[in-house]
């Protein structure tokens, strides 16, 4: 017995050493996200039935409250955190201040696009998270989540829509919410509808997967299984046996891959009523014939190595391509976590309107229901987390964002609060 315990502790030390190793190789965004290791654990395998109590956590959707202005709703990428689970960190690393009407949920950390856009319905509206019966037999997990006594934005309805941006995989997170808005597909709302979504901004948004997924231990073939059970997949297929994310595939990683996102793209649209744009970052560029990091000292530490290697990938040759058409070229600039090509709008397996915009003016008057698009030179976590990294770049990019919820994306006149106004 006490050789057992012994051995048993050692694994469990081995499993968690690498496991860490595993959370840095995906998708690093500082060491205060990873420093978030035990509840990003957490999410991953459990979900809590209770919501967190969160002090100074803003309602801002009471009827008394109510005015024209809509809310705009940040959410967040893998291993993000919404506000109050870090203390006073903010993942988008303060731009929620830049606005008075803000929310920014805290979703599950490495949970799927699925299970988190259904979160995010009940943080706004309020009520205990429904994954649905059919969704929750097939993949062996609890049907019910936290319960949210007050909905964050209670009144949310197509009078009363949001915008919506999205960081990495949030962004498909906010697409996949739409499209259950559309679908009607919220046990006891049955008035839903794609118009509840007034604008949807993507930063760095994982539309298309990532050649990465690959390069984190997803099967090249299908997308949705690790590669060959040794080492540290080994050690978790131990632990976790024959059940849970990993092997039902409901965790974000197979979302990722590009079948992954093909399998979510063909049920998710672009609708007619929304506005929609998109910031796609890249830290490559094309020297002598080969594509290599664009500014050494302009990339994270921890995402040189990957932006290095997804800059070389190259499909197995003895593997079907992912679809048809598929270049290798056409997929290795990207930021360290994603590919260009992947983040400017949905494009497989069905490509989506689009238009490539150099200066906002361009797009002027915006329409809805096409994918307005901007290339930005930065690395994957430029805009988040750490806002002295992307300086003066960091101002530009969200007040864009934010002028354009407020001034540029509406279906009716908004009333705009006076300090809005005020230097006009």
């Amino acid at each position: 017995m006490f050789r057992f315990s012994i051995a048993a502790l050692q694994l469990i030390e081995l499993f968690t050493s690498s496991l860490v190793h595993l959370l840095f190789g995906l998708y690093i965004f500082s060491s205060a996200v990873a420093g978030d290791l035990s509840l990003a654990l957490n999410d991953l395998f459990f979900k809590s039935n209770v919501e967190p109590s969160i002090r100074d956590e803003q309602f801002i959707g009471s009827p008394a409250a109510d005015n024209d202005l809509p809310p705009i709703v940040l959410v967040h990428g893998i291993f993000g955190f919404g506000k109050g689970r870090l203390g006073g960190l903010s993942y988008f690393a303060g731009a929620e201040k830049k606005d008075e009407k803000v929310l920014v949920p805290d979703l599950g950390s490495l949970t799927s696009i699925y299970d988190r856009a259904r979160e995010l319905f009940y943080y706004l509206k309020g009520g205990q998270v429904d994954y649905g019966e059919e969704h929750s037999k097939a993949y062996g997990h609890s049907q019910f989540g936290r319960t949210y006594e007050q909905g964050h934005y209670p009144i949310w309805d197509e009078d009363h829509p949001i915008h919506f941006v999205g960081h990495s995989a949030g962004a498909q997170v906010i697409r996949a919410l739409q499209q259950m808005l559309a679908d009607k597909a919220f046990r006891g709302h049955e008035n839903t509808s794609e118009s509840w979504v007034l604008s949807v901004t993507s930063l760095s948004g994982a539309f298309n997967g990532t050649t990465r997924a690959y390069l984190d231990g997803m099967q090249q073939d299908d997308g949705k299984s690790m590669k060959s059970k040794s080492g540290i997949w080994g050690l978790i297929d131990c632990l976790v046996g024959n059940s849970g994310p990993f092997t039902s595939g409901d965790w974000i990683l197979p979302d990722l891959t590009i079948q992954g996102a093909m399998r979510l793209n063909s049920r998710l649209n672009t609708f007619p009523s929304t506005y929609y744009f998109s910031y796609a970052t890249k830290r490559t560029k094309k020297f002598m014939g080969f594509t290599v990091p664009s500014n050494i000292q302009g990339v994270h530490p921890l995402l040189f190595i990957r932006v290095l290697q997804m800059s070389q990938w190259k499909h197995p040759p003895d593997v079907p391509p992912p679809f048809k058409g598929y270049r290798d070229e056409d997929w290795w600039d990207n930021d360290g976590a994603l590919n260009t090509i992947s983040m400017t709008h949905p494009r497989i397996p069905v490509e989506h309107p689009s238009r490539f915009v150099v200066e906002d003016s361009e797009c002027q008057p915006l329409q809805t229901g096409i994918w307005y698009y901007k290339i930005v030179e930065g690395d994957h976590i430029l805009f988040i987390v750490n806002r002295e990294r992307a300086g003066v770049q960091f101002d530009v990019i969200y007040d864009s964002i934010f002028e354009r919820c407020r001034k540029h994306a509406f279906r009716k006149v908004p009333t705009m609060p006076d300090h809005a106004n005020s230097g006009n």
